[in-house]
């Protein structure tokens, strides 16, 4: 694995801010890092405020928006509220049809198929809509370039009220208002919330306009904070803010259909637990079954009712898993027996993989075979592609080399999705092959991991854990910090431990003879190198561990070096 340095600020600006702030220099460099230089943007990054998230009003189209809901509420008309099938999408529907619900005369949540129905608005949906007496339709997480679709829904007497996150096209869709941040005519401040984000101005905005209490707001944020983790968009500005007060809110009054899956939980809530506790949980209903099930459980309000459906969500998940499992370990073995571990890419297909976790397989592929990856499956006349991409390489601009080898394709730098013909499927595996194996570069081959800063133990002490805490919530943008220390040995008594014997438990000192303890999950293979007395440097993360009652600072090993870097890559 490559070590990548983030470009660390001079020794004078960290010294000089260091003593603005009180804080040790660590901390000061840290926070040059992530863009903070100033006693202000310090205060407010730690110390998250209400008051720091932006007037909805300044979003493009919220006064349309607004006033179309206000005339429904008037004339009690019946509204569906449309949400993609994933976390984002029905955390988005759940929050908004909550809101609405003693405020609209119907209010109808609607998450479309993701067989029958695929990603997005969908014709089968407006006609659902229209048969039930539907006169607007919100969407979320979705719709940005649903042209035909709201279109058609405008001829059946329908309109459209689109939350979308993901960039526009040329052409915006004929709808009464159209929210999102990355519209280019759209001059709000902060461009990176997710779709269930949008939702939330949405609101916030009504409630505004109604002259209602902003504190009722507060019950929202669970599932905001769910959606800004599951969707990996930056933890910054007001994502920052969203997560920080959501997490509050989880831990000392959560929804009911989220409690049951926190509640077993001995530790104080966190990011990771919303991307590795609740997502997989809220995916798994869409991905296996009905997202709307999921949208049921957000929206419970008595435990009678959230079980049921936690149970039915609970089964989907262990479903999906073995499913996963056993379609990763059924690609391994294609892969093995087509000798495709020696290309530059991963194409890998077979009929009766279930498309609900392709995407995820892909990702499981990656970590064996480190290159741009594609799993297809059929479905209905055509076969259907998740695609994964690796730090650094634009899968979008691959696919769009090959696009005369598809039926078509969308997505991302680092994910997408595509249909081909069963006959392209050949034609299509050369092409992407070829342009990947001349596109890609030797240092997008290997993984890699970026660190903050060199460290010698003297300078890990309880109040830089304290401080550096304090920097959470923690995701892309503002990771936890990431230390490596160099010239470090073994006291002897660094060990293998675990059921299996493969971790480490580290007893360790650095070139200055300061001690310090770790552990290192997966490390053991390690150890006769490091038995040796042989110098290595050490990447890791601080973290606190109890013990007997006693807690004390540790060392979390992600990964080491025998040999000390050289000219480390800057980013």
């Amino acid at each position: 694995m490559q070590w990548k340095k983030r470009i660390a600020p001079s020794q004078d600006r960290i010294s000089t801010f260091a003593l603005e702030l009180s804080v040790p220099q660590t901390v000061a460099a840290l926070l040059i890092q992530r863009g903070i230089e100033d006693f202000h943007s310090a205060k407010e990054f730690f110390r998250p405020e209400w008051t720091h998230l932006y007037d909805p009003f300044k979003m493009k189209d919220m006064e349309p928006a607004v006033v179309r809901i206000q005339n429904a509420m008037a004339q009690k008309e019946k509204v569906m509220i449309f949400g993609d099938y994933d976390v984002d999408g029905t955390t988005a529907v759940a929050l908004v049809s909550s809101y609405l619900k003693d405020k609209i005369t119907e209010v109808l949540p609607y998450i479309p198929d993701r067989y029958t129905e695929g990603y997005g608005i969908s014709f089968k949906g407006i006609d659902y809509a229209h048969a039930r007496g539907i006169t607007l339709i919100i969407a979320l997480d979705c719709g940005i370039k649903a042209i035909d679709q709201v279109a058609y829904a405008h001829s059946l007497g329908i309109d459209f009220i689109i939350c979308d996150h993901h960039l526009p096209g040329l052409e915006l869709p004929g709808a009464v208002a159209v929210l999102d941040p990355k519209r280019e005519d759209c001059e709000y401040p902060f461009k990176e919330l997710c779709g269930c984000g949008i939702g939330f101005k949405l609101i916030q905005a009504l409630q505004y306009r109604l002259g209602l209490p902003e504190e009722v707001l507060h019950s929202y944020l669970d599932l905001v904070a769910t959606a800004i983790a599951a969707d990996i968009v930056p933890m910054v500005g007001e994502n920052r803010t969203l997560t920080y007060f959501g997490l509050k809110r989880l831990r000392e009054q959560p929804r009911v259909g989220l409690q049951v899956f926190t509640k077993e939980l001995k530790r104080s809530l966190g990011v990771s637990d919303l991307v590795f506790v609740l997502a997989p949980r809220i995916n798994a209903a869409g991905r296996m079954e009905q997202g709307l099930s999921a949208v049921e459980l957000l929206m419970s309000t008595e435990m009678e009712t959230a079980l049921p459906i936690a149970r039915s969500i609970e089964f989907f998940n262990s479903e999906r898993k073995s499913t996963e499992g056993r379609i990763t370990e059924e690609a391994l073995q294609q892969i093995e027996l087509e000798e495709q571990h020696t290309n530059s890419t991963t194409v890998v297909y077979h009929p009766s993989w279930h498309k609900g976790v392709i995407g995820i397989v892909a990702s499981r592929l990656i970590e064996h075979f480190y290159r741009p990856t594609i799993v297809l499956t059929q479905s209905n006349e055509v076969l259907a592609g998740s695609v994964r991409s690796v730090s650094g390489f634009d899968v979008y601009q691959a696919l769009e080399a090959c696009k005369e080898t598809m039926i078509q394709f969308g997505g991302h730098k680092y994910a997408a999705g595509l249909t081909l013909k069963p006959e392209q499927l050949t034609s299509f595996k050369a092409a992407f092959e070829t342009y990947v194996s001349q596109h890609i570069s030797p240092e997008q081959k290997e993984p890699s991991t970026v660190y903050d800063l060199e460290v010698s133990f003297s300078e890990l002490s309880p109040k830089l854990y304290r401080i550096t805490s304090q920097m959470a919530p923690f995701g892309p943008n503002n990771m936890r910090p990431v230390f490596v220390t160099h010239q470090c040995r073994d006291t002897g008594r660094t060990r293998a431990v675990g059921k299996e014997q493969a971790h480490l438990k580290f007893e360790i000192m650095d070139s200055f003879e300061h001690h310090f303890t770790g552990i290192g999950f997966g490390l053991a293979h390690y150890l006769p190198e490091i038995k040796k007395q042989n110098p290595f440097s050490i990447l890791y993360t601080l973290e606190e561990n109890e013990f007997n009652g006693q807690t004390s600072l540790q060392l979390k090993v992600k990964d080491l070096q025998f040999k000390e870097l050289k000219n480390p890559h800057e980013m």
